[in-house]
């Protein structure tokens, strides 16, 4: 199974995980709906929803950027209409728009979870709201949610509730959709990643150069969707997939390649199930 002719919708598609997981579908001749806020240059973050159009099309895809704000329901039906009206229907939802601000109750500004709950959460609800019904006409729909497993525990609420309560919620939706849609066979997924991406949010929010060098890149994430949107939707559902452990699972054994600096001991995620082992070491690699 290949995603040639396929179409996704990536909410966040512009940069980091988004457009990663956009381009390996692109490389199959796959239809991206590149669904972001990003129309104009950022000084601090690279990439619009156009420059990310024109990468996908370059590794061989169609891509349709479109600004949409996920808070909007309005924006997010409208533009789910014009992606299956561009490209015939839509196989493929990715819900991964997300806000984070990793700061304790004392110091969130409401209006801040507001915004972290309005995206995250109900942005989340709202894609499959719309995308459902255009979903269920699929040969193979999939919905991948980028959260974590529901494993939880006081220490990754504690340092930022806001934050956790906010994506913990993309995973509720995660957990009754899966049953809601199977009916449908609409499969609905999450997956998350055993170590820190190299990202914008780890650069300019949580670690800065350091984090970012002692972390995988987008890649590990794209290529493990791309082994759940491959996968037939009946018989893959409801799972709370943890990147590195479900590559192996598909027999991938060599992960050195997404590390972005070998040197460097890899950095655990938050969130991850402390009884998730590792398929291989996170610590650094030995000089060659």
């Amino acid at each position: 199974m290949t995603l040639l002719g396929k179409t996704l919708f990536i909410t966040g598609a512009s940069r980091g995980i988004g457009k990663a997981i956009g381009l390996r579908a692109a490389i199959d001749g796959a239809n991206v709906v590149i669904a972001a806020k990003t129309a104009d240059p950022h000084p601090k973050l690279e990439g619009t929803i156009y420059t990310a159009a024109e990468e996908m099309e370059a590794a061989g895809g169609k891509a349709l950027p479109l600004v949409v704000d996920v808070r909007d329901e309005a924006s997010v039906e409208a533009a789910m209409q014009k992606a299956a009206d561009h490209f015939g229907g839509l196989d493929i939802l990715v819900n991964n728009a997300s806000a984070i601000q990793l700061t304790p109750l004392a110091q969130t500004d409401m209006k801040r979870f507001d915004l972290m709950h309005q995206i995250n959460t109900r942005g989340t609800l709202a894609c499959c709201k719309f995308a459902a019904p255009f979903l269920a006409k699929s040969d193979n729909p999939h919905i991948l949610t980028l959260s974590p497993p529901l494993h939880m525990q006081e220490k990754w609420f504690a340092p930022f509730t806001p934050y956790a309560i906010a994506k913990y919620g993309m995973s509720l939706v995660v957990l009754g959709l899966a049953g809601e849609l199977r009916s449908k066979g609409i499969a609905v997924n999450a997956l998350w990643p055993r170590t820190t991406i190299a990202t914008a949010a780890i650069k300019n929010i949580i670690g800065g150069d350091t984090l970012m060098r002692q972390s995988r890149t987008p890649d590990i994430l794209a290529d493990a969707a791309y082994e759940i949107f491959t996968s037939p939707s009946r018989e893959l559902t409801g799972q709370f997939l943890i990147d590195d452990t479900f590559l192996a699972s598909r027999g991938v054994t060599d992960f050195d390649g997404y590390r972005v600096d070998p040197s460097q001991n890899l950095a655990p995620d938050f969130f991850v199930p402390d009884d998730s082992v590792a398929p291989v070491s996170l610590k650094a690699l030995a000089p060659s």
